[in-house]
């Protein structure tokens, strides 16, 4: 049976190709409130990647009620073989890529017990220290430097200095971490991915696909190599970081495969670094574009922070989507859906969902109460960093605005060709100096 058209209410968006992505957010939030609209969950066809497997399509979850039935439903609703591409994974990679992200019950779970002591409150309790020194020695580099980039000189730095501490790994490795990062989660931006191309839109031909896929490949096997080497090197050492901590048994003698860390770390990297960083770009984005929203956190930081941060997140999320595959026959958002089928939980529509939030298109830092989906719904994959995210978030742009209050963006962002990131890959940006007039 052929897969269905995509409906005619949504033809003038070109849902299948990458430029949907790049083009502004009201654009696509209208795409998004006409899917929420629509008696069935709209089907949109995947484009052919050579030297992989796909199905013919997906069908796309626009709703948060549906959302977070798709999120709660393990289940029925199954991460495996893969929940962060839209194609199926060829073997090359998911040696790097296969994470626990892309895992169900039990194997996901265990995994999640070994790794969950990073996240806990006694771990964070111990960052704040560094928290705060490291995002001081920011602001002072940029005051020094000038702005240029703000995601180069600001965004991008705390959480990725913060991943490597954690793991215990060396500040030297920061700048190649940082590079595989962008490869990774780049890899269908033209910038990061190498392919001639600049049509978007196009299907990428085989030497494009060959080449973007050995970047890809190079870039999982570096970060993959560099924490198995540090993994064996602090087995049984009884030392403090993460990777010594991941590769010696818990309590009940639980801990990591080499194989298992190598995949952990790059989806830490990928997932604490990339996310992080794009919601403290967005933030100093939406701060500009609502300066009354802006004065307002300036009055009252500490008591309007953690609730700018969930507005950030509900408005512009990092993270766009996730995948779930259909494990039987069951209907969602009015459609019969079947065994091997593929829903896409869409976060951005999720959030802008009318049923759920009033006014959901004004940007209100206030806005209470906020059951936004931006670290996923609640459900066995609920985001383990959401803790690290909100301190390493408010920390940053504690210091931030209380030294450069008048800091802002200074021109149009950079966004990343992604259907899985939300990403501004630069972002100029201006401040008056310390101690020069305002």
């Amino acid at each position: 049976m052929s897969a269905p058209a995509v409906p005619p209410e949504l033809r003038e968006f070109a849902l299948t190709g990458l430029t949907f992505w790049t083009r502004p957010e009201p654009f696509r939030m209208r795409a998004f409130a006409k899917m929420r609209a629509l008696d069935a969950a709209p089907f949109v066809p995947l484009v052919k990647i050579p030297f992989t497997r796909s199905a013919p399509g997906f069908y796309v979850i626009s709703r948060h009620a549906d959302v977070l039935t798709a999120s709660r439903n393990a289940e029925l609703f199954s991460s495996e073989p893969a929940s962060n591409t839209l194609m199926e994974m060829p073997p090359w990679a998911a040696r790097f890529y296969g994470s626990m992200i892309n895992m169900d019950d039990p194997e996901h779970a265990r995994i999640r017990r070994v790794v969950s002591r990073a996240f806990s409150p006694r771990m964070l309790e111990r960052l704040d220290d560094d928290l705060r020194r490291r995002a001081a020695r920011i602001v002072d580099d940029v005051v020094a430097e000038g702005p240029r980039d703000f995601v180069a000189q600001v965004a991008a730095r705390l959480p990725v200095e913060i991943i490597c501490d954690i793991m215990g790994i060396p500040d030297t490795h920061q700048d190649m971490i940082l590079r595989h990062t962008n490869t990774i989660l780049g890899y269908t931006d033209p910038e990061y991915n190498g392919m001639k191309s600049d049509d978007l839109d196009k299907p990428p031909g085989v030497a494009d696909t060959l080449r973007g896929a050995v970047r890809i490949v190079r870039a999982g096997n570096d970060l993959f190599r560099l924490v198995r080497r540090l993994g064996k090197e602090r087995r049984g050492s009884g030392g403090e970081d993460l990777v010594t901590r991941l590769v010696t048994p818990n309590a009940e003698g639980e801990a990591l495969t080499s194989q298992e860390i190598g995949s952990f770390f790059v989806l830490l990297v990928a997932a604490g670094n990339e996310t992080t960083r794009n919601a403290i770009a967005h933030t100093l984005r939406l701060l500009t574009e609502f300066p009354d929203q802006r004065a307002l956190l300036l009055e009252d930081f500490e008591g309007r922070i953690a609730g700018t941060i969930d507005e950030v997140l509900r408005y512009s999320p990092p993270v766009i989507q996730f995948r779930r595959n259909v494990t039987r026959d069951t209907e969602l958002h009015g459609v019969r859906l079947k065994k091997g089928d593929i829903v896409v939980m869409v976060y951005p529509s999720a959030n802008r969902d009318e049923t759920v939030f009033t006014d959901p298109d004004v940007f209100d830092i206030t806005r209470s109460p906020n059951p936004h989906v931006a670290f996923g719904a609640p459900g066995p994959h609920y985001c383990m960093g959401t803790h690290l995210a909100r301190r390493e978030m408010t920390v940053l742009l504690r210091e931030l605005l209380t030294r450069l209050p008048d800091v802002r963006m200074d021109g149009e962002p950079d966004f990343l060709a992604s259907y899985f990131i939300n990403g501004i890959k630069r972002m100029p940006f201006t401040f008056t100096p310390p101690g020069e007039g305002r």
